[in-house]
């Protein structure tokens, strides 16, 4: 390294001694986990019944209105080009007529798209002609350049927060954004007050707050309720080196460094900045119309119930613990707790004195907390709930992705598969200790828990590092909890026409 390489490091926050740890990791790369088995119902998933549920819509109910501090976390940095790759194939293509089923598809139902009326002016401003003449003249390409280009929408660049995704009416058609500001109301404010965080890319920064701007008193009208709106940037601090394949650093066409953003798993950083007693964590394009948004509320309310409840019962402890008056009979019923409840096991744990076992058990409970919806598995893509094996022998609840699970053990593999749940990233979580005092989350990832993919820049191949995902290793050491909530929960937007589902028609 150069002096030159050492200045670009310090500007990015990035030390010399973490720089050259991540050049390592990519020659050692991360280890596999070990796993014991998925997690499933009554094997570390909590399914409820329904007057369960409405005790624990009760407890939450009952704790918001003390006034505790209530934020809704929304990462919402992720560009929308993914949703439009087939759509960009097709710009591409040799042929100039829709082909494939996805494109048959777009063309035959683009009445159906909340963002027709906008696509539909744009084109006449572009072309002078609608959407319905461009299809009968057969210029669907034109159609599709006026969505995806800057001449047009440009939704090929923007973040997916931003897209039209539901239409209500000519006159109310919504962003995911602003669906993210009505679930607020209906289950995440306290005290006539709603907190909303957006972590955000710098480029789109701007258009975001314009929709602030816009949109928020009218939402604030509608509710009777007053936003408090933030947004924060992934830090570049969290940039990770991208290296050669011989893992030797990747530089610029002008000899610099090249640095790629480190994956959701940066956002730990920006999670830690949250001053809340409950945040709730879900993905941007997770939202549907208002129709449906009756199971949403429902079952956010029961997993904080039972956040509320378990955290609790957690400090409970943990003030016997500290105080020093306890009997042996208490210390069972707190590892029945935290084996039960909490699902974290050590074998040997017979074995401690009462001396070593409060220490043990005082590290397990006073850690962050997170209660995460699993629904069933239906082969859509995302982490598994596993109770897997610390470095220490610990068995927990995780959510694993493929990536750290060794393809070569069969049996790993064959769990993987065949799962019965998967965490669609809904989470709710408790970030402050039984003193009021918030955890440093950083100190609670595992840091072995990242992984190594193929990337390329110019055309030329390269390797990039991957840090900890926020809900993956991010939250390794963290207290978990899995609740099994229904399918109807999870309705992503993986491709545009994904709108095209009835859970994204706002009009049944």
């Amino acid at each position: 390294m150069n002096q030159k390489d050492l200045n670009q490091i310090t500007e990015r926050g990035i030390s010399q001694e973490k720089f050259e740890h991540q050049l390592e990791q990519f020659k050692t790369g991360f280890p596999f986990l070990k796993l014991e088995e998925p997690a499933a119902v009554g094997k570390g998933i909590i399914s409820l019944t329904e007057e369960e549920q409405k005790i624990y819509i009760q407890i939450w109910n009952d704790y918001k209105a003390v006034g505790h501090c209530i934020t809704k976390f929304v990462p919402a940095s992720g560009a929308a080009s993914r949703m439009f790759k087939n759509l960009f194939a097709f710009l591409s293509a040799d042929y100039d007529v829709p082909t494939t089923d996805f494109e048959k598809l777009f063309f035959e139902k683009i009445t159906k798209f909340a963002f027709r009326h906008a696509l539909c002016n744009k084109c006449k401003q572009n072309t002078g002609k609608s959407i319905k003449e461009l299809i009968a003249a057969g210029q669907y390409k034109e159609v599709v350049a006026n969505l995806l280009e800057p001449k047009g929408l440009n939704y090929g660049q923007l973040p997916k927060g931003l897209l039209l995704f539901h239409e209500y009416n000519e006159d109310e058609i919504r962003t995911p954004m602003e669906e993210h500001l009505v679930e607020a109301a209906l289950y995440a404010s306290s005290n006539g007050e709603a907190n909303i965080h957006y972590t955000v890319s710098h480029d789109h920064l701007a258009l975001f707050e314009k929709i602030v701007e816009e949109k928020v008193p009218v939402y604030e009208k509608k509710f009777g309720i007053k936003y408090n709106i933030s947004f924060s940037e992934q830090k570049t601090s969290t940039d990770t080196p991208a290296v050669n394949l011989d893992n030797t650093p990747f530089r610029n066409e002008d000899g610099t460094l090249l640095f790629r953003p480190g994956g959701h798993g940066a956002l730990i950083e920006n999670l830690n900045a949250i001053d809340a007693d409950v945040v709730f964590i879900k993905n941007i394009d997770n939202v549907v119309p208002d129709r449906l948004k009756g199971d949403t509320v429902t079952w956010k309310q029961v997993i904080a119930g039972v956040l509320v409840k378990m955290q609790k019962q957690a400090f409970e402890y943990l003030k016997i613990l500290d105080s020093g008056s306890y009997s042996h009979l208490k210390l069972e019923e707190i590892i029945r707790f935290l084996q039960r409840d909490l699902c974290c096991r050590k074998s040997d744990i017979k074995e401690l004195e009462d001396a070593e076992l409060v220490i043990y058990l005082r590290s397990k409970l006073n850690r962050p907390m997170r209660v995460c919806g699993v629904v069933k598995n239906v082969g859509e893509p995302g982490g598994g709930p596993f109770l897997t094996y610390d470095q220490e022998g610990t068995v927990s609840l995780q959510i694993l992705e493929s990536s750290q699970i060794d393809q070569k053990n069969a049996k790993y593999v064959s769990m993987f598969n065949n799962g019965t749940h998967f965490n669609p990233v809904d989470l709710v979580c408790a970030t402050k200790d039984y003193k009021g005092q918030p955890f440093d989350l950083p100190k609670f990832v595992d840091e072995t828990t990242g992984f190594i993919s193929s990337k390329s820049k110019n055309g030329k191949q390269l390797k990039a590092l991957e840090l900890p995902g926020l809900w993956n290793g991010g939250m390794s050491n963290w207290n978990t909890i899995f609740v099994e909530v229904p399918l109807s929960t999870f309705n992503p937007v993986k491709t545009v026409n994904d709108l095209l589902r009835n859970t994204h028609q706002a009009r049944a």
